[in-house]
């Protein structure tokens, strides 16, 4: 598996390409973002569908699938904290030692919200962007605290044997979806979930869900400067579809497109509808800004 030191931490790395092949030089890249505690894998069959048109890396963020912190280098790695923004460095870090100036983007809930600061900081590394299941929203300090609380006790409660009770993976999964999808990715997902580091983590929990996170995001979408779809699930528990699209209002720049009947995983639950709305943003030749009107949805037609 091919690994490049970042930051300290050997991230793990794939390419996704047509027939397998090296990437080709000069055809575009697009980089995959996981969210948290996953991986690069629910990201693999997204990948495959657009690999005809473009080269596709896939990484796994430090502390989480297989990019896990060394022993040896624990408190210094920990030591630089858990805000987004350090994850949006380690991005800029691997693009610079894989020899890849310019990218677009696809990033999923945590890994849209690393995918909003990298933008903002690294504007001229990226064409456009695809963020998946994220958005802006107002603080609520007794909601915070208890999510704070029961995602500590989530976070502490992972035992291995877990991901060998039957149906443990199904009962894991039940919040984030709407529609069914394969048991091996529900696996897959519970599997990143226990592997994933205990303080990243935790930290990440912190710097995600925050009063901070409430005041800073508005302000970062507001200033995306290159064309960007926000994709939402209609069903999402997780980052209501709602929160999307007031962020799409923050700025010209921004598309929103509603995919129905879909939770916080619309790539795997509708694949054929999610594809859709990609392609149509990426078929578009836009560059910033977008349009002098308020941003509309972009549509997704129904089974």
């Amino acid at each position: 598996m091919p690994y490049l030191p970042v930051n300290g931490v050997e991230h793990y790395y794939e390419w996704v390409t047509q027939g397998g092949l090296p990437p080709t030089p000069g055809k575009p890249v697009l980089v995959f973002i996981h969210g948290w505690a996953g991986s690069a894998r629910y990201w693999e069959t997204t990948a495959q569908a657009l690999c005809d048109r473009y080269d596709c890396l896939l990484y796994d963020m430090r502390g989480f699938g297989r990019s896990p912190v060394p022993p040896q280098q624990r408190p210094e790695i920990l030591a630089k904290g858990y805000e987004l923004e350090t994850f949006a460095d380690d991005l800029d870090a691997l693009l610079t030692g894989l020899g890849l100036a310019q990218v677009d983007l696809n990033a999923h809930s945590m890994g849209a919200s690393v995918a909003v600061f990298f933008l903002n900081r690294y504007c001229d590394r990226v064409r456009r962007a695809i963020l998946t299941c994220n958005g802006v929203f107002e603080y609520d300090r007794v909601a915070f605290d208890a999510f704070h609380r029961f995602g500590q006790y989530v976070v502490q409660f992972r035992p291995p044997w877990m991901a060998k009770i039957p149906l443990a993976s199904r009962f894991f999964m039940a919040r984030f979806l709407s529609r069914p999808i394969p048991a091996a990715e529900k696996q897959a997902f519970l599997q990143d979930f226990l592997d994933a580091d205990y303080d990243i983590a935790l930290g990440t929990i912190f710097t995600s869900v925050s009063q901070r996170a409430t005041e800073v995001m508005p302000q970062e979408f507001a200033q995306i400067s290159v064309p960007t779809l926000l994709v939402a699930g209609e069903y999402d528990q997780i980052t209501p579809a709602e929160l999307g699209r007031r962020a799409a209002l923050l700025n010209f720049n921004l598309r929103y497109a509603l995919i129905p009947n879909t939770g916080h995983f619309p790539m795997l639950e509708a694949p054929q509808l999610y594809l859709e709305a990609v392609n149509r943003f990426l078929a578009h030749s836009w560059t910033a800004p977008l349009s002098v009107s308020p941003p509309s949805p972009v549509p997704a037609s129904a089974d």
